[in-house]
């Protein structure tokens, strides 16, 4: 077998670390916790209460300061993360840099593909697409030197967290969802986001590029760096859960901002701590991956199973949202209360779990796996390397 044909081959299954695959099937509950609160009232301004019961104030304030632009950033870290794992696949003896670029590229554009398709027929907060683009534009990241990648990030970031305060006072005390009286008119409504996708993909850059950053130094793999990611979790909670504060008091009711300038830098800061929790999760998750070892347990393996399946299982969630948020289907939007909506969430996502457990044990991909590998590889491999007899 020639060394670019081997060089284009997946992982195995038995070469898969453990942290990035049980961090990706715990991110998926977070995930679907953020996804929930456009059940509940106000749903798609943070800062909006969504009122209840005690329990709903309590939930809500909870997601808001943990949950809320802070789970999004793991999902960037990882997939930043997973590109260098890839370019270092593609790389080895025998093989072109370049090659792996338009591996990665082509992989970015498929996944452009699966978030446009994503977006207009399930969910209007579709990220798959976003990724896909920075890989199309920023396939090359893997390689930056440090000063470029850390100048990208800055602006990332900037751009980012303008884009996200914005959209917050933008969009109205009202914020409604993107829904239509019929699904036809839903999917125009969701399609009229396409045209932001370039800037989506500049403000996930940070998290994507950090993620970039952690892959170089085998954050995730390195035994050694335990007291390095203790000190990341330490310090990275504490500075999401207060950045999120001016946010979260305003969601319970217990804080209102003075001027529209004010409410402005709440949302700002919510916005730019947001990824100290993504990096926060990230290395507890690897933390505890690293306690687990090779003493996989029934749970671990469901978790496992469900993380190296997580775009088949994000996309599996959403028809969950279509059909209770849809006014011609169920029409719950906005009208459950924080509590309700954070259960349906939990419940959802361990349907997930235990049917990625199944497959797991059947020895099967996630059909967007499988279906997203089939196209990123198989073009790679018939017009370029051609079998040799005998190999």
């Amino acid at each position: 077998m020639s060394p670019s044909r081997g060089g284009a081959a997946p992982t195995p299954n038995s070469e898969r670390l453990l942290a990035p695959d049980l961090a990706r099937g715990l991110m998926l509950l977070l995930i679907a916790l953020a996804h929930s609160r456009m059940l509940h009232p106000g749903g798609n301004l943070l800062h909006s209460p969504a009122g209840g019961s005690g329990l709903d104030v309590a939930v809500q304030w909870l997601l808001t300061s943990f949950v809320d632009g802070r789970a999004a950033p793991l999902f960037g870290l990882l997939f930043g993360y997973g590109l260098v794992q890839m370019t270092r696949r593609l790389t080895g003896p025998g093989t072109d840099p370049v090659h792996a670029r338009r591996l990665i590229r082509r992989r970015g554009a498929w996944l452009v593909v699966f978030g446009v398709a994503h977006l207009v027929l399930l969910y209007s907060g579709d990220v798959i697409g976003a990724y896909g683009a920075f890989a199309v534009m920023f396939a090359g990241a893997v390689t930056w030197p440090g000063r470029r990648l850390w100048m990208v990030t800055a602006v990332g970031l900037v751009v980012g967290v303008a884009a996200v305060a914005l959209l917050q006072v933008g969009v109205g005390p009202d914020a409604p969802l993107p829904v239509g009286p019929t699904l036809l008119d839903s999917a125009a409504l969701r399609a009229m986001a396409l045209p932001t996708l370039p800037i989506a993909a500049l403000a996930v850059a940070p998290s994507v590029l950090l993620g970039v950053w952690a892959g170089r130094r085998r954050l995730l793999e390195d035994p050694d760096r335990a007291p390095l990611l203790r000190r990341v979790a330490l310090i990275g909670f504490p500075v999401a859960v207060l950045g999120a504060q001016p946010v979260a008091l305003q969601a319970v009711g217990l804080w209102s901002p003075g001027s529209t300038a004010t409410g402005v830098a709440a949302t700002a800061v919510f916005a730019a701590t947001g990824i100290a929790g993504g990096l926060a999760y990230m290395a507890a998750f690897t933390l505890v991956a690293a306690r687990i070892g090779s003493r996989r347990g029934r749970v671990t393996t469901a978790l496992v199973a469900c993380g190296r399946r997580s775009m088949t299982f994000y996309i599996a969630q959403s028809p969950v949202w279509l059909v209770m948020t849809e006014p011609s289907l169920l029409g719950l939007g906005g009208r459950l209360g924080a509590a309700e909506a954070a259960a349906i969430a939990v419940a959802t996502w361990v349907v997930t779990v235990v049917v990625a457990d199944l497959l797991g044990r059947a020895g099967r991909r996630g059909p967007a796996e499988a279906l997203l590998r089939y196209l990123t590889y198989r073009p790679a491999l018939s017009p370029r390397t051609p079998l040799a007899s005998g190999s």
